[in-house]
Order: C-alpha cells, then sequence, then structure tokens
C-alpha cells in the first residue's frame, strides 16, 4: 500500500478515468474533475491490440469489454457506383490489421473503466468523482498544488494529471500555449451518427471506406440496423475560425464531398441533424518533458499522435497503467515516478508518431487519379498474400504490436 498522497486527474475520458482506477486500486486517494456534464456516449470505435490488450487484460477490463465490443469482421474498400473494390477481413494481419479483433466505442470503453471505477470506489471509498466543474487556476510549490476549481471550491493535492486531450487546458495553463507543442498535420476529422442509408449494402460487421480526391468517407454499421456511425476525413488549410463553429465545420464538409458519390448525398442530408457530430483537426503533440514539478500529462495532452495512427487510445490505456504504477512505486519521489514513466514510454510514444505527416498524404490522394491508384493497390494487398507490399504493412503493423510492459504489483485486480 502506497503512502496516503492525494492525486487529482483532469479529464474523464479513457486517459484520466485509466489512470485512476489504477490509483484506487493502489490505495490512492483520487478526485477527478470532467468539465462535460455526463460522460460521451457511442463515437468513434476504437481497438484494442498489442500492449494495449495486455494493459486491458492486466486490469480486469476484458470481461466488460468483451460485453459491449463491435462486431467489426472487416473493411471494404468502395469506388464512387458502391462496387466493392478490395475486402479485408479483421484476421488478415493476424487480428492486428487496419481492423483489429477487438473493436469497441470510445464511448462504451470509458463506460468499463467507470463500471470498475464505480465498483472499486464503493469499497474503498477513496474517490471524488465531479462532473461539471473543471480547474481555473493552480500554482505549485514544494509541498503541494494549490488549486481552484470553476465551482468556486479550493483544494490542494499532492500531484495533479492532466489528462484533459488535445486541447489540455492543464498543458496550456503549466507548461505553456496550445501552438507551441502542437502541429497540424493537414487535415480535419469528422464522425456522427446517421439513419443507415438503404443504398450502403454493407455487410454486418463491415466498415465501407470510399476516398475521393482529397478526403475519405468511411460508414460503421452500429449493432441497430437502423443507425450507422459516419466517418469523414478531409485535406484542407488549418483554419482557427473552424473551432467551435458547427455550421463552419459543417459547411467544409458539404464542400469538400460535393457532387460525390456512393452515400455522400444521404450522409450531407443527414449531417445536421446529427446528435452527437464531433468534429475536430488531425495534429500531433510534441513536448520536451511531460512534466512540471508537480503535474505530469497523460494521453493526448501529452503525446497526441493523430487519429490517423490508430493508437491514440492505446497510448493513453498503456500511458495510464505506467504512471499510475511509478506513482503506487514511489510516492514519496513523485520526480522519479514521472521520470520513469517518461522513460518507458518514449520509445513507443516515437515510435507511434513517426511519419504521420506521411500517412495523412497517402491517406487523402489529391486526385482522382490517385483515388484509383490506391483502390488499385488494396486489391493488391488482398489478392496477393506474397506481394511485398503487403510483407511491408504487416511489418509497420506489427512493429507496434511488441512492448515489454512491467509488471506492477500495485495494478493487480481487486
Amino acid at each position: 500500500m502506497a503512502r496516503s498522497i492525494r492525486v487529482l486527474v483532469c479529464g474523464g475520458g479513457i486517459a484520466g478515468n485509466a489512470v485512476a482506477l489504477q490509483l484506487l486500486r493502489a490505495g490512492i486517494d483520487t478526485t477527478v474533475v470532467e468539465r462535460a456534464s455526463a460522460p460521451r456516449p457511442g463515437g468513434q470505435a476504437v481497438d484494442l491490440r498489442g500492449p494495449s490488450r495486455k494493459v486491458a487484460e492486466r486490469m480486469g477490463l476484458m470481461p466488460g469489454i468483451r460485453r459491449r465490443q463491435l462486431d467489426e469482421r472487416g473493411m471494404v474498400f468502395i469506388d464512387e457506383r458502391g462496387r466493392q473494390r478490395a475486402r479485408m477481413p479483421a484476421e488478415m494481419f493476424g487480428g492486428e490489421g487496419f481492423v483489429a479483433e477487438i473493436e469497441i466505442t470510445r464511448g462504451d470503453l470509458n463506460q468499463v473503466l467507470l463500471d470498475e471505477i464505480a465498483t472499486l470506489s464503493a469499497e474503498s471509498g477513496v474517490l471524488d468523482y465531479r462532473y461539471g466543474d473543471w480547474v481555473e487556476d493552480l500554482n505549485q510549490d514544494a509541498e503541494a498544488v494549490r488549486v481552484r476549481f470553476a465551482s468556486g471550491t479550493t483544494d490542494s493535492f499532492d500531484l495533479v494529471i492532466g489528462a484533459d486531450g488535445l486541447h489540455s487546458a492543464m498543458r496550456a495553463q503549466v507548461f505553456g500555449p496550445h501552438e507551441q507543442f502542437t502541429e497540424y498535420l493537414g487535415a480535419y476529422i469528422a464522425f456522427f451518427t446517421i439513419p443507415t442509408p438503404p443504398r450502403t449494402k454493407l455487410e454486418t460487421g463491415w466498415v465501407g471506406v470510399y476516398p475521393v480526391p482529397g478526403s475519405v468517407v468511411a460508414v460503421r454499421p452500429d449493432p441497430d440496423p437502423a443507425a450507422s456511425m459516419a466517418i469523414i476525413s478531409t485535406r484542407i488549410p488549418a483554419d482557427d475560425g473552424l473551432r467551435g463553429d458547427i455550421v463552419g465545420q459543417q459547411r467544409l464538409i458539404r464542400d469538400a464531398l460535393a457532387g460525390y458519390g456512393w452515400v455522400v448525398p444521404e450522409i450531407l442530408d443527414t449531417m445536421a441533424e446529427a446528435p452527437d457530430f464531433y468534429f475536430d483537426e488531425v495534429s500531433r503533440v510534441r513536448m520536451p518533458s511531460w512534466s512540471q514539478g508537480r503535474v505530469v500529462l497523460l494521453g493526448d495532452a501529452a503525446y497526441c499522435g493523430s487519429p490517423m495512427t490508430g493508437m491514440g487510445t492505446a497510448l493513453a490505456l498503456i500511458g495510464a497503467y505506467l504512471l499510475a504504477g511509478e506513482i503506487a512505486a514511489t510516492p514519496d519521489d513523485l520526480g522519479r515516478s514521472f521520470d520513469r514513466y517518461e522513460e518507458l514510454l518514449r520509445p513507443l510514444v516515437a515510435e507511434v508518431q513517426k511519419g504521420t505527416e506521411g500517412s495523412v498524404r497517402l491517406r487523402h490522394p489529391e486526385t482522382r487519379r490517385g483515388v484509383a491508384f490506391m483502390l488499385t493497390l488494396m486489391g493488391v494487398l488482398v489478392s496477393r498474400p506474397l506481394h511485398p507490399l503487403r510483407a511491408l504493412v504487416t511489418r509497420l503493423i506489427g512493429a507496434k504490436s511488441e512492448y515489454p510492459l512491467p509488471d506492477y504489483a500495485s495494478a493487480a485486480t481487486v
């Protein structure tokens, strides 16, 4: 059992809830503040593979994940006439490919964590969870971090963990402005629920991907056959005015996709009514250090690789496991805990972030000829198992599968 310290976690997403769960398991008094008034349901599908799956197993999350995981069987590339040009089943790369064996919506994975936290906090009594609140100001010294919340209350903590995402307010308060650490990679991404267009003709569990010049449109069927998730990414120059402007965001999508085929017209017709419309920049976060004094960053706040890596959730879970384990191991030397956390995780982060600019360009051909080449290439990867390009893709995907995880006694499930 670690010595009695108090930890504040800013952010009730996957990273924040994962680290809170592991801190509770170590007997550490933990407070979580989340700006939203309630958990956000649904959302983009995320996958668990390699080291992130091992972390989920060690954290005892797999039973809950299995109950909620999506029935995703593969990915099919589609042209403008709705013809299937290439089918990539989930098992093509040993369950570690473009569609992984275990896929779950971000909201459902977060709920699995919240369920575990609720069970554990009822037994331990060392959790304070606050929705609709956030840190307005803080100052720290050698003894503590003193915090003033938006609710007007004040409190003191031994350390503060900023797990509040790409646009981290904690990072801006303690480390510097957003622009100092983020790099726009040339695209925006949106996803939202739509009524399933009759013309999708997607089989159960198959994600349809339709590339067009400068953009990619994907449709993921939900367990409810009447609904689907539309996922759209598009390459344009950065536009700061889009932040918070839903009308402008949807106008951008309409302009980028105007005149294209498959089920694009149905998606655009129903987009304005989507109850869960989400839109954000595709950016990467790079920082020389993830900690300053008694404040440390976690997940996208510290090392977002962009949605194009497919590893954001993986890094959030792995980082939470490492950070909580190191804090529990040396609670009397937080500097050592933070140093070990960075030492262990930075090599994986560097590998994940490598080449993300090129990935954005490759996924968004700018011409019809480029789109045709992409579809042909996907067909080759599917039909010729011994093709050198397929071997290269296998190596690139598998490079992130092996990662040595420390075994923390404090991380054991209850």
